[in-house]
């Protein structure tokens, strides 16, 4: 495997100067080619994302959102890495150009929850910031890979500059001591194991890590839409994201009115089976964490929550399932509600006041994204005092579906610049400045000798 990924980045290597060299407009003309080969293989990709995730619409958006985000991304590098334009200094006789440099080659490690989308999260806005990549995805979810690689190999320039290596952690491990720069989704222990690694080899780790997002509901909120907005984003994708909601602080006033509005809609939610195509909620993804769900569900409920519906874990067809599970009488003792879940578990805490929901929020290791559900106006000031990066407001999970808000991990959810809006194509160009004295001559402090 090391000689294996060696010899690929070396052959990235190669071409990596001439693809920064094409020009922003020749790079996008070569992925809006690509987009046209994806989308040509759009069922085949479908199918493998199916066949290793248990789930189907989310499948059929993965694949909407790496088209859209080649599209998105394509036109803010249009704009932003355009040549730039001489300015002047403070000293008049000096101008500035800036002359940036991408990064030779990206390295991409990426998760099994949304294998497709998070493949391609960076290595997108990279290409056209002017990188070579190169890309391991999950070995939980291969599937969609032979379809991808053709869609590479239909692109030659792209083939180039762009590769996919199959493996596991060792894989990953010796993808960061081949390449200039690392991205990795995945895991607060594991993203803190791929820091480590970079700096040993002195190069810029883009983390986006585990998260164990907060919803605050107040007495103020529309109940009918808090309950919806709080039960998707806590089950979609069976709760196995990491912006998925899975602490949620409600206002004692209407704390039991919204308990009731939503165990009734999680009753309807349906598993996915036989067939991704006849329900809501898929299957664990991996068999390995139902086993941390049903833990985490055991030590609340032996330390006295109470499981309002869902809660056991289900076979079907070989592969395990949760219904979506509310609990209540939760507290911070509980893993349940300190520890990442990935699951469609949805923990709910009364808090006294609205200054009690602010701190609960708050007492957490992670920062990722949270929501508030108030009336505008409360909302409005409830929000920014949130310790996370991206804050939906009278909804949920916007920093996944709004791409143009750049947003940072706090605590330990992430490190380095957003992914999201036209920073996550700034992230790839190391920044150089040329500064030019318009009119040549001596200048009174050099020595005169």
């Amino acid at each position: 495997m090391t000689d294996t990924l060696a010899a690929q980045a070396g052959a990235l290597r190669l071409h990596a100067g001439d693809w920064a060299r094409r020009g922003v407009a020749e790079r996008i003309a070569v992925l809006a080619r690509w987009s046209a080969e994806i989308a040509a293989r759009r069922p085949a990709l479908v199918a493998g994302l199916a066949r290793d995730t248990g789930r189907l619409a989310l499948s059929e958006m993965e694949v909407g959102a790496v088209l859209s985000s080649i599209e998105r991304h394509s036109g803010w590098a249009r704009e932003l890495l355009a040549q730039g334009k001489e300015r002047s200094s403070a000293d008049g006789a000096v101008a500035i150009r800036d002359a940036p440099v991408p990064y030779g080659l990206v390295g991409v490690v990426s998760p099994w929850n949304f294998p497709l989308q998070l493949a391609l999260i960076d290595a997108v806005p990279a290409l056209l910031a002017g990188c070579a990549v190169l890309v391991k995805p999950s070995e939980l979810t291969p599937s969609f890979v032979p379809a991808l690689r053709e869609s590479i190999a239909a692109v030659p320039e792209l083939a180039a500059v762009l590769s996919i290596v199959e493996g596991g952690p060792a894989a990953g491990a010796e993808l960061v001591r081949q390449v200039d720069a690392v991205c990795f989704t995945g895991s607060v222990r594991t993203g803190r194991l791929v820091a480590a690694a970079a700096a040993e080899q002195f190069i810029p780790a883009f983390l986006e890590l585990g998260g164990k997002d907060p919803a605050i509901v107040t007495a103020t909120a529309d109940l009918d839409v808090a309950s919806s907005a709080i039960l998707w984003g806590s089950t979609a994708n069976t709760g196995q994201s990491c912006m998925s909601l899975e602490r949620v602080y409600v206002e004692a006033p209407v704390a039991e009115e919204f308990v009731e509005r939503l165990v009734a809609k999680a009753n309807r939610v349906r598993l996915a089976v036989p067939e991704p195509a006849d329900g809501e909620l898929g299957p664990f993804i991996d068999d390995r964490q139902a086993d941390v769900v049903a833990a985490q569900l055991a030590d609340a409920v032996a330390q006295g929550a109470t499981i309002r519906c869902g809660g056991q874990i289900e076979v079907h067809g070989g592969r395990r399932y949760l219904r979506p599970t509310v609990v209540t009488g939760v507290n911070h003792e509980m893993t349940l509600m300190s520890v990442e879940t990935f699951g469609p578990v949805i923990p709910i805490m009364v808090a006294d006041s609205v200054e009690d929901a602010v701190r609960l929020a708050n007492d957490s290791e992670y920062g990722l994204s949270g929501a508030v559900f108030a009336d505008p106006e409360q909302a409005a000031l409830i929000a920014p005092r949130l310790l996370a990066g991206g804050i939906s407001v009278n909804d949920v999970c916007l920093t996944g579906l709004v791409p143009e808000g750049e947003k940072q991990a706090f605590k330990s959810s992430g490190l380095g610049p957003s992914r999201m809006g036209p920073a996550s194509l700034r992230r790839f160009l190391r920044q150089r400045v040329l500064l030019t004295r318009r009119s040549p001559r001596i200048q009174p402090w050099w020595y005169d000798v």
